[in-house]
């Protein structure tokens, strides 16, 4: 049975390998991507794949949350059900470190976006949706009050802080919904993978991009995360297991959380 799935960042890197695997099993696609010239050519190069089903683009600056709701908002227009979200969109350096409101591009990219993104098809996701988070080896304690404050932080910092909490945030959204929303997980695609992003940050090559692109495709469609939610996979062990030791912490991701929803009101 064919599924209806979204990619956010799906003009390269991770987003695009994955849309090109899970396009030969002949699923609808949803590319998002955040210049319209790069998704359609991102759209064209996954229609060429053999077997791939109906692909569909969008575009949308996920820097800017008024976007990210429009983006909700023509999803929804077009698709009553969706089966799998996929936020692999990601940022670590960018020459505007801040948003029009000031605040971090790296947590409002990372961390907002992904997390309105989510809430607002809450309503569309089937019945055995699954929401599958793009985390990272590399995590740090959020400082939530700079975040709030409009605190300048560096790449590395704003990176680390950002993935630790779109797995908090994870967990505890996977915890509130319970089996009465879609399996929510936090992965690891593996490190140093031959993305855009770590060429920028680290002027390596990086790995093959396909072991990322292997990892989400099995988080969206295999049996083997079914039961997953509110769990942290780590492609670089390959195996589930346990995340920065605050993503166990209910109170400091419930703070993660409520600093996340101040954002978006």
């Amino acid at each position: 049975m064919t599924k209806t799935i979204i990619i956010t960042g799906a003009t390269d890197g991770i987003g695009l390998e994955t849309a090109k695997m899970i396009a030969a099993e002949g699923h609808t696609l949803l590319l998002h991507g955040r210049s319209a010239e790069k998704v359609v050519a991102a759209a064209d190069a996954v229609s060429a794949i053999p077997g791939a089903g109906t692909i569909n683009t969008y575009r949308a600056d996920l820097s800017i949350l008024a976007e990210v709701k429009e983006l909700a908002t023509q999803i929804k227009s077009d698709f009553d059900a969706i089966d799998v979200l996929i936020n692999n969109a990601g940022v670590f350096t960018t020459p505007n470190p801040t948003n029009a409101d000031g605040y971090d591009t790296r947590f409002i990219v990372n961390v907002v976006a992904p997390y309105l993104l989510t809430k607002s098809l809450m309503a569309n996701f089937s019945e055995e949706a699954r929401v599958v988070n793009l985390s990272s080896a590399a995590q740090s304690p959020v400082d939530v009050d700079g975040l709030l404050a409009k605190q300048a932080f560096s790449d590395n910092a704003a990176y680390a802080q950002s993935k630790l909490a779109l797995t908090m945030w994870s967990f505890e959204l996977a915890n509130q919904l319970g089996a009465d929303g879609p399996m929510i997980v936090a992965v690891n695609p593996a490190s140093f993978l031959g993305s855009k992003m770590v060429k920028e940050a680290y002027g390596q090559k990086g790995n093959d991009l396909r072991i990322g692109a292997d990892i989400l495709t099995r988080a969206a469609l295999s049996e083997e995360f079914a039961g997953a939610s509110g769990r942290y996979y780590d492609n670089d062990r390959k195996t589930f297991t346990q995340p920065h030791p605050d993503a166990l912490n209910p109170a400091k991701n419930r703070r993660v959380i409520n600093a996340v929803e101040q954002l978006i009101r």
